[in-house]
């Protein structure tokens, strides 16, 4: 398929699309049209459509979706029919979750090592994660290529170690430090604000309170 720009919109809907899919496809489901898809999801099947026509379209007017063909190829588009090394920077209480959460590695995402400043856990494990010093971080990359660094550190730290992880085989930042990171283009990076997010459930909750 011809590689074309596509709206961070459609992309972001992608995995959701993925999810859904995953579970039709468990419960045995084998074909859904856009309009039964659109009224599991609460998305019309208009932007189902618009969606999916960015990829070629995957559907038959009047047969509707193949429900493991489109779970399959919404899935190659999402890169998830490789996997993908990972290390994670701080192995405190978020990172060693982020480890544990076996998800990441039905999906094909293999954390291979944690690092962090605490004596107390360096030499430890998560699961089968060896969590090393952060002193090795700099040698580790150089001989290592990781797809994704994982950070979830103090703002006040991330800025130098994202100048660390730009000087190794790192190809993307799943940055949970709420700051930005100086990283040139070539490495992508997606931001993840837990507070934001909060935030913004925080003005649905009052929002909806005013209405009542």
């Amino acid at each position: 398929m011809e590689e074309k720009d596509i709206s961070q919109a459609v992309i972001s809907r992608l995995p959701r699309y993925f999810r859904y899919l995953g579970e039709l496809r468990d419960e045995g489901i084998q074909r859904i049209s856009s309009r039964e898809l659109s009224e599991l999801m609460h998305v019309t099947a208009s932007q189902i459509r618009q969606d999916f026509n960015n990829f070629g379209g995957f559907g038959q007017q009047g047969y509707g979706y193949n429900v493991e063909y489109l779970y399959d190829e919404i899935g190659k588009i999402l890169g998830l029919d490789s996997s993908h090394s990972m290390i994670i920077i701080g192995a405190g209480n978020l990172g060693q979750a982020l480890v544990n959460y076996m998800n990441f590695r039905n999906r094909g995402f293999y954390f291979t090592a944690a690092f962090d400043i605490n004596p107390a856990i360096i030499g430890q494990k998560i699961g089968d994660v060896p969590i090393l010093s952060m002193d090795e971080l700099p040698e580790y990359i150089r001989i290592h290529e990781t797809d994704i660094a994982v950070l979830t550190v103090p703002k006040q730290e991330a800025k130098e170690i994202a100048k660390t992880l730009v000087g190794g085989r790192i190809r993307a930042i799943w940055n949970f430090a709420h700051i930005d990171l100086p990283v040139p283009p070539e490495i992508q990076v997606e931001n993840v604000h837990l507070s934001d997010s909060l935030m913004k459930l925080s003005y649905n909750i009052r929002r909806a309170g005013n209405k009542e």
